[in-house]
C-alpha cells in the first residue's frame, strides 16, 4: 500500500496476504479438528511406511525390539509434557498472585482506564468483552462520520477527498468487525478475530498524517474533530490487547487440560504396547494389510496424542501473538 493510499483490507488474512486454507489452520479451525486432521497424518504415514517395508512387522518383532524401544521412549515423552502442563500452568497462574497491594494497584489501573472508556462511549463501559469492542468500533465510525461533517465546508476539495476516502474505507472495516462480533462468545476466537481485523493501527497513522499535512488548511473546530478522531482509534489499541491478552491466558489453561485429558488414554496404549503386546499378540491380516501394522499404527498415533494437541495450540497462540506485536500506529506487514 503506497502512503498517500488510506483504504485497505478488511480482514487481517487480506492485509497479511496469507493462504485461505494456511489462514484458516492457524487461527480460525476449531483446535481440536486440527488435532484431528494432524493425527491421521501421522497414521497415514506410520501406513505407509509398513506398508513399502519389504518385511513384514511382526517378523521384525521377532528379531529386535524396536516397537518396545519407541514406546518406551514414547512413555517417557508423556510424563514430560505433563510435567510441562504444570509448568504452563504456573506461568499463567502467577500472574494473578500477589499481595492486597498488587491487586489494588491492578483494581485502580484498571477502574482509571474504564473512567477514560466511560467519558468516550458516554456511557459505562461494557463489561462484556465482545460488546466492549463492539462499542469502541461504533464509537470509532461515528466520530469518522462527525470528521467528515466537519470537513465539508473545507475549501481545501483535495482535503476532503482525502478525509472521504478515509472514512469511507474506516466504516467497511468498522462494519466487517461488527458483523463478527454480533454474538460472539468470550474463550473463542470469534472475539479476537474481529478485533485483529479491525485495522486501528493504520486507521492511526492515517488520522495522524493527514491531520498533519493539512493543519494549515484547519479551523479550530476541524482540529478538535480530528483530534477526537484520533483518540477514538487510539483508545481501541490497548483494549484490543487486553482481551488478546485475556486469550491467549484463556488457550494456556484449554491447552493444560486437553494435554491432560490427551495423556492418559496415551500413557495406557503406550504402556500396553511395551508390556503386553508381542510378535504373536496380533496375528493375521484386517482389510489386506497386517494386524500388527495396524495395532502399532493406531497405538503410535494416540501416544502422540499430547504432541498434536500442544502443537494445535501453540501453532494459534504464536500466530496471533506474531500478528499482535506492536501497539500503536507501526503496521507490520
Amino acid at each position: 500500500m503506497s502512503e498517500n493510499d488510506l483504504s485497505s483490507a478488511n480482514t487481517l488474512r487480506e492485509r497479511t496476504d496469507v493462504n485461505k486454507a494456511l489462514f484458516w489452520v492457524l487461527l480460525e479451525a476449531n483446535r481440536w479438528a486440527v488435532v484431528g486432521g494432524f493425527a491421521l497424518v501421522v497414521f497415514v504415514a506410520f501406513m505407509l511406511f509398513g506398508l513399502f517395508k519389504p518385511l513384514l512387522l511382526a517378523s521384525m518383532m521377532e528379531s529386535s525390539d524396536m516397537v518396545e524401544t519407541v514406546f518406551s521412549a514414547l512413555l517417557g515423552a508423556i510424563i514430560t509434557s505433563t510435567t510441562l502442563v504444570v509448568s504452563i500452568n504456573q506461568l499463567v497462574l502467577s500472574q494473578e498472585i500477589g499481595s492486597l497491594g498488587t491487586q489494588r494497584s491492578r483494581m485502580d489501573t484498571t477502574m482509571d482506564f474504564y473512567q477514560n472508556t466511560d467519558e468516550l462511549l458516554e456511557t459505562t463501559t461494557p463489561s462484556d468483552p465482545p460488546v466492549f469492542l463492539a462499542r469502541l468500533i461504533e464509537t470509532c465510525e461515528k466520530r469518522a462520520v462527525a470528521l467528515r461533517e466537519a470537513i465539508a465546508g473545507n475549501e481545501n476539495d483535495d482535503l476532503r477527498d482525502r478525509v472521504n476516502e478515509y472514512v469511507e474505507d474506516l466504516e467497511e472495516n468498522a462494519d466487517t468487525a461488527l458483523d463478527e462480533l454480533d454474538g460472539a462468545d468470550f474463550g473463542t476466537f470469534a472475539v479476537v478475530s474481529p478485533a485483529l481485523n479491525f485495522n486501528y493501527a493504520q486507521k492511526m497513522h492515517d488520522i495522524r498524517r493527514l491531520g498533519e499535512e493539512h493543519e494549515d488548511d484547519l479551523s479550530i473546530e476541524e482540529r478538535t474533530a480530528f483530534r477526537e478522531m484520533l483518540e477514538a482509534v487510539t483508545m481501541f489499541g490497548p483494549v484490543r490487547e487486553y482481551v488478546k491478552v485475556l486469550y491467549i491466558q484463556w488457550g494456556l489453561v484449554k491447552l493444560s487440560r486437553a494435554i491432560l485429558y490427551a495423556a492418559i488414554p496415551a500413557l495406557i496404549v503406550a504402556g500396553g504396547m511395551v508390556v503386553f503386546v508381542d510378535p504373536g499378540t496380533f496375528s493375521g491380516t484386517l482389510l489386506g494389510l497386517e494386524t500388527m501394522l495396524w495395532v502399532v499404527s493406531i497405538a503410535f498415533t494416540i501416544s502422540v496424542t499430547p504432541f498434536l494437541v500442544f502443537t494445535s495450540y501453540v501453532l494459534r497462540i504464536a500466530t496471533l501473538a506474531k500478528q499482535t506485536l506492536t501497539v500503536g500506529p507501526l503496521v507490520l506487514t
